[in-house]
């Protein structure tokens, strides 16, 4: 059922009412138009404040109490949008018609009125007024939009470790992570808390997708993640318990790569798994950087009971584990170049000692350096844990 069109005529005529009713009756019967009536603008104005959904006022210039152009200023005083006003005057009577059109006035008809003539301006006009009201609502959906967005970002930064050191009085490790997201939220993530009082667990993820969807799925991972990781301490174990639970939450399109890894922090090895995501560094303290062995292991959240497996290294005092999503390696330049491994392995060797966020920040700005102006593609992640000593 369409909408019906409120038309305000004003006019001190009342023939000029008749004339309206007559020649529009069929729109009037079909309740497409209906029409209001003022003899002057004073009247007009106390019309319009009763009628928020009034869509055109069709007004002569010269009227009694307060004439057309007044009326006009009065209603540009309201910044009423989604009102437009069609003038009427008399054929010849340019300069009213211009100080008219100069106050705000969308159109105008001249007198004697052609009434074919006057309903395409009036049609014309209606369209123009249908189009800004649309705008406006797509205006007020995207600020809503945009209002869900921040919120939504809040709530990941703070699902998300944001300030560091979070275990200030454990000098057995350090570790920090930055995200930045492609847009107002992300896909990637990361946690890390302690199993127990001598294993600390930590993860990285990516989620296919980016934005809200991508978000969402994210936090439920993490959750999963996080939950399992509690009660399960074998990182393929953990793996392969969340890779079933997602697998119902996850459409054709869904999937989430992840590298799980758990440190004894009294004997220094780390157990870890891999579903899928990058493989991480080993930066030792002497510049050399080597690349984790690679254990296979497949995305999460699309094929039930893959096979997870679990894998552990020595770690040594200093080493540092860097693990990152491909948002790292894949950022693009200007030319469509990618940063690539090569760029994350040079600058790991030329930073082995530096504090974790120095490293982490720096790590970030080669990132930001190499793309220059190019967009942001992917979000950006990156996870460093040191192994510092055997005891405390």
């Amino acid at each position: 059922m369409s909408t019906i069109q409120k038309i305000l005529v004003v006019d001190d005529e009342p023939d000029l009412q008749m004339l309206m009713l007559q020649k529009f009756r069929s729109k009037v019967r079909s309740k497409e138009y209906e029409f209001l009536f003022a003899e002057d603008g004073t009247e007009a104005l106390e019309t319009i404040s009763k009628h928020s959904d009034l869509s055109l006022i069709l007004s002569d210039i010269n009227m009694p109490k307060m004439d057309g152009l007044t009326m006009l200023t009065q209603i540009q005083e309201l910044n009423r949008a989604d009102i437009k006003t069609i003038m009427v005057s008399a054929y010849g009577d340019m300069e009213n018609i211009r100080t008219a059109m100069n106050r705000g006035a969308y159109d105008f008809v001249t007198k004697p009125i052609d009434f074919k003539d006057l309903e395409t301006t009036i049609e014309k006009t209606l369209k123009e007024i249908s189009h800004l009201l649309k705008v406006k609502v797509m205006e007020e959906q995207l600020e809503s939009l945009n209002y869900d967005l921040d919120m939504a970002a809040r709530i990941q930064q703070k699902i998300l470790h944001q300030e560091f050191p979070v275990f200030p009085d454990d000098n057995r490790f350090d570790i920090f992570a930055n995200m930045i997201a492609a847009k107002q939220v992300g896909g990637d993530f990361y946690d890390f808390f302690m199993f127990d009082e001598d294993h600390m667990a930590f993860f990285i993820g990516d989620v296919a997708g980016k934005g809200m969807p991508a978000s969402i799925y994210m936090a439920v991972c993490r959750t999963m993640l996080k939950a399992i990781g509690s009660e399960v301490f074998d990182p393929a174990e953990c793996m392969t318990k969340v890779n079933n639970m997602l697998i119902p939450e996850s459409d054709i399109s869904t999937f989430v790569t992840v590298f799980y890894g758990v440190i004894n922090l009294k004997t220094g090895v780390l157990s870890y798994c891999n579903g899928g995501h990058n493989l991480p560094y080993l930066q030792k303290p002497d510049g050399t950087v080597i690349e984790l062995d690679d254990v296979g292991g497949l995305l999460l959240g699309k094929f039930e009971n893959a096979p997870y497996e679990k894998h552990e290294m020595q770690l040594s005092p200093g080493d540092t584990i860097v693990t990152f999503t491909d948002g790292v390696t894949e950022a693009e330049d200007e030319d469509g170049g990618f940063f690539d491994e090569e760029r994350v392995i040079e600058y790991l060797k030329k930073n082995p000692t530096k504090p974790l966020n120095s490293q982490v920040k720096g790590l970030f700005l080669e990132v930001m350096k190499f793309a220059g102006s190019a967009i942001q593609s992917d979000d950006i992640t990156v996870l460093s844990v040191r192994y510092n000593q055997i005891e405390k």
